[in-house]
């Protein structure tokens, strides 16, 4: 049903830019593209320090039409190397403040997945990353942390976490234009990630059940979606133990809205936007019973700068019942939700080379409302190694 309404949701909007024709992509496209991040708590811990990390993106997208004449076809890989620190492991938040951090550093396969075209509809199947496309703003993905890639009440579900980074896992989407800028899609997941480089491997077992998410929507100056997403087989609840000595078990399910605006300007020149996002969860299998997201995206702030992008965000996960009572059992204050605000300004030092400071204010991290307020400082790097077309 859920589905159902997510595709009656998709029945108006406005339209959307042309994409580039299919007949320009090229046979082979190859990307390579280095990221390092400094960063530390300025202030609410001691003694202060910081971490070094960084991500290694490679990427490969064959044109099976050009190539060998499968018609409506592409193949897609994505490797991920990932080194270096962990600073959230200082700032001690619930949400991260990072999202290139992860918890076990090594080389992985992200993605392997064919898409294969049919008119308006699209199918992929492989190992997919459900928040390239799922529950992701444009206008937020400047901002480092982790909230504002996806919500909190879904990326802490699952036995692994979901088919997110670092780790995604087997599945098939299929995607419906339906023209006018309007869109529907669904995907079904094994609920358990994992991918070559992980321990274990890639799960093809599916003891754990599937993950089913839909989302459908319109595009353009305006841009709106719902989605929805449901567990198969029943998780653990956070706190509650049944008579037998065993934790009771729920279907770890949610929902979720976000939107966009143009406020001014056009992609050709300085444009602003603002972005919104709520989520909301069963509140008994993690830590969340939702939260939201929200901010503004302004391209080209400064004139003399074409490349400069300035951005701020504001977050709030909020916390359930369970963990709050399993945090006072514990012996401390909990607090209704951990919050955070974040400012980030990136430019282009060269064609290549990308320079992104950036600033975030955490309250009540960690869920504790004790906690000092912290002060995140960060500075990004990121160097694109694509080779030009003409190499």
């Amino acid at each position: 049903m859920a589905a159902a309404a997510l595709l009656a949701l998709a029945a108006a909007g406005p339209a959307l830019a042309d994409e580039p024709p299919a007949e320009d992509a090229p046979v082979l496209a190859l990307g390579a593209v280095y990221t390092a991040d400094v960063s530390g708590v300025a202030r609410g811990v001691h003694p202060r320090a910081g971490r070094y990390l960084d991500n290694l993106d490679l990427t490969a997208d064959l044109n099976l039409e050009k190539a060998v004449g499968w018609r409506g076809a592409v193949l897609h890989a994505y490797a991920l190397n990932n080194s270096g620190g962990a600073p959230n492991d200082i700032a001690g938040t619930l949400q991260g403040v990072d999202n290139i951090e992860v918890a076990k550093p090594r080389l992985r396969l992200f993605e392997l997945w064919l898409e294969q075209s049919l008119g308006p509809t699209a199918i992929r199947a492989g190992l997919y990353n459900l928040n390239s496309e799922f529950y992701a703003n444009e206008s937020a993905a400047l901002l480092l942390n982790p909230s504002f890639g996806i919500g909190s009440e879904l990326a802490a579900t699952g036995p692994n976490g979901p088919s997110i980074f670092p780790s995604t896992a087997l599945g098939v989407r299929m995607n419906v234009d339906l023209g006018a800028g309007r869109y529907a899609r669904a995907a079904v997941l094994n609920a358990k990630s994992g991918v070559l480089g992980d321990p274990g491997g890639v799960d093809w077992g599916f003891g754990n059940g599937v993950l089913t998410i839909a989302e459908a929507g319109f595009e353009g100056p305006t841009r709106f979606s719902a989605g929805a997403w449901r567990y198969s087989r029943r998780q653990e609840d956070i706190r509650v133990i049944l008579p037998d000595g065993q934790p009771a078990h729920h279907h770890a399910q949610g929902a979720y809205v976000l939107g966009e605006q143009r406020m001014f300007g056009s992609d050709a020149g300085a444009s602003g936007h603002v972005f919104l996002r709520v989520g909301l969860s069963d509140g008994a299998t993690t830590s969340f019973r939702g939260g939201w997201q929200a901010g503004f995206l302004i391209a080209r702030p400064v004139a003399s700068r074409p490349d400069s992008q300035l951005s701020l965000g504001f977050q709030q996960g909020v916390l359930n019942r369970r963990f709050r009572n399993n945090l006072r059992d514990a012996g401390g204050k909990p607090a209704r939700a951990e919050s955070g605000i974040e400012l980030t300004y990136s430019d282009k030092l060269t064609s290549r080379i990308t320079l992104q400071p950036d600033l975030q204010w955490i309250h009540h991290a960690g869920g504790d409302r004790l906690a000092k307020d912290r002060v995140i400082a960060a500075l990004r790097l990121k160097i694109d190694l694509s080779p030009s077309p003409s190499d």
